[in-house]
């Protein structure tokens, strides 16, 4: 049995037993077959194939949006959500309390999970290396791997550079190291030294198709954009102009675009018989629905799928148990993750993105009618999500938190969702360029434009200044829910501060722990400062 197998049997050990026990009352019975009901389109899922499909299909099994993985370990750590303690339910032996108060160890189960999931997914990208490949299918694979290895990178620092199938015991590389190996590949495939103003991609393998569920040069540009702009962080060494060139290419090449007013999609959650829910969902609500594919706006995505592509499932993860009879699920959810108040005001009424965002206030059945919580611990039945949290632990209300709903929902919902999932796109790409050409110019005005183009798309007024706060608090407006919050804050030097039921938490914490699981296996491993 190889190294890997061993991870992932301990992995499942481990995962088991902090596997939450927050399922309480059954409201109905799970819905087996496809239901029909008139003025409702339940919409459709797209899949794949191909000898790269296993490797594209490995973003869906690597945590990028669902529990235990490398969404929770980007999320729960910020200052964008939490899951609160209610009682004994999703008290989960303090893992979840460890991960908001930045008390982690080497032996939470998450982070040993993300590890164990991160490297599966690359295990199978270097399978596909090793079988037959052109030159466009290798190079999609080579970028792919890198965003792997930039995802380990920025969470663990220090971590093997594996580049052959069922390789044991890897040794270590030094962050700057990996950090050399993603940027070398990823401009190796895109026929490049280095970004330039104006450079010339033709002898790139990667294509310009617009196909988000690919990689072509665009998306491969994105994920250096990323890398670059967190260079200070990695490698000491700031690569602001780099992140901005590459950046630039991708705005400037006009193939994408904003998915702003007239950019639309049915409203697949909508009842029939409530007025407050649209027909159509608009701009900033589109990028994000069900029936999101094809997206304007989208560069590089996880395909996710409620019957062929499984993985993301937030309206398990979020909502309250009762709001099952909102959206007719096909199950009963898990009243999970909530946004911290301060976190939801920092969205000014009239905001679409406030709007989109999340789920807030008294909440309607299907029919209209309000939702009543027969066990509610606030004494008020009517289910009402509300911004204000009590606490983080003992005893959080149950109906505590405005619910995040970016990702929306869809009648008659599986437990999976069919929301692609941006990894690159273009909203992400303006913000990348503004704070890169701020910081390379020692100036935030440098960023302004750029901010104020999606600040109108988000139907806000623009601002007439910026500086580092009034950007991060922007940024974090725009790509809420997107697992990017955790590498932000660290980046503007935030992560360490103190925010709701969490104290300042101290600077080796920026780095999460080696998992022990995975020290236990490989004496090559050696664990980071501070654990």
């Amino acid at each position: 049995m190889n190294n890997l197998s061993k991870f992932l049997m301990l992995f499942i050990a481990v995962f088991t037993t902090y596997s939450c026990t927050d399922l309480e009352e059954n409201l109905i019975g799970d819905v087996t077959t496809e239901i029909n009901v008139d003025g409702i389109d339940t919409g459709g899922g797209s899949g794949s194939s191909g000898p790269l499909s296993a490797a594209f299909a490995s973003l869906r099994n690597a945590g990028t949006a669902n529990h235990g993985g490398y969404y929770s370990t980007q999320e729960l750590p910020s200052d964008e959500m939490a899951i609160c303690a209610k009682g004994g339910d999703w008290f989960d032996g303090g893992i979840l309390i460890e991960l908001h108060r930045h008390t982690y160890t080497p032996t939470h189960a998450f982070l040993n999970g993300t590890w164990v999931q991160t490297y599966g997914a690359i295990n199978t990208v270097n399978e596909a290396l090793a079988g037959s490949l052109d030159a466009n299918q290798t190079a999609q694979a080579r970028a792919l791997r890198a965003y792997y290895y930039w995802r380990l990178m920025d969470l663990y620092g220090n971590v093997p550079v594996v580049t052959a199938p069922g390789t044991e015991s890897p040794s270590q590389s030094s962050r700057a190291e990996v950090f050399s190996f993603i940027e070398s590949e990823l401009l190796d495939v895109l026929g490049i030294g280095s970004v330039s103003p104006g450079m010339d991609l033709s002898g790139s393998a990667l294509g310009t198709d617009n196909n988000a569920y690919q990689i072509n040069q665009f998306a491969a540009l994105g994920i250096l954009a990323k890398v670059y702009l967190n260079a200070e962080v990695y490698t000491g060494a700031p690569r602001y102009d780099d992140a901005a060139i590459a950046a630039s290419y991708i705005i400037d090449s006009g193939v994408y675009s904003l998915c702003g007013d007239g950019c639309t999609v049915p409203n697949l959650g909508k009842r029939p018989t409530v007025d407050a829910d649209p027909e159509m969902l608009e701009g900033y609500a589109a990028v994000f629905a069900p029936n999101n594919d094809a997206n304007p706006e989208h560069i590089f995505v996880v395909n996710y799928d409620e019957v062929s592509g499984g993985g993301m499932n937030f309206s398990q993860m979020n909502l309250h148990y009762s709001s099952q009879f909102t959206w007719n699920l096909d199950s009963q959810p898990w009243n999970g993750y909530a946004t911290l108040e301060d976190f939801y005001n920092s969205y000014e009424d009239g905001d679409a993105r406030k709007a989109a965002n999340f789920i807030q206030g008294e909440q309607l059945d299907f029919g209209g009618s309000a939702i009543l919580d027969f066990a509610s611990d606030d004494g008020n039945l009517v289910l009402n999500y509300t911004p204000a949290i009590n606490e983080l632990e003992p005893n959080s209300l149950r109906e505590a938190g405005a619910r995040p709903g970016k990702f929306s929902f869809k009648q008659f919902g599986r437990n999976d969702q069919s929301n692609d999932y941006p990894i690159v796109r273009l909203g992400d790409i303006y913000l990348t360029r503004a704070e890169a050409m701020s910081r390379a110019a020692g100036n935030w005005a440098m960023g302004l434009d750029d901010v104020n183009t999606i600040r109108a798309r988000a139907r806000v007024s623009a601002l007439g200044s910026l500086d580092a706060d009034s950007f991060l608090a922007e940024r974090g407006r725009e790509m809420f829910q997107e697992g990017a919050r955790r590498t932000d804050l660290i980046r503007f030097g935030r992560y360490n501060d103190a925010w709701w039921e969490k104290p300042a938490s101290p600077a080796h914490t920026a780095l999460m722990p080696i998992p022990f699981e995975q020290l236990q296996a490989n004496s090559n491993l050696s664990q980071n400062p501070g654990y």
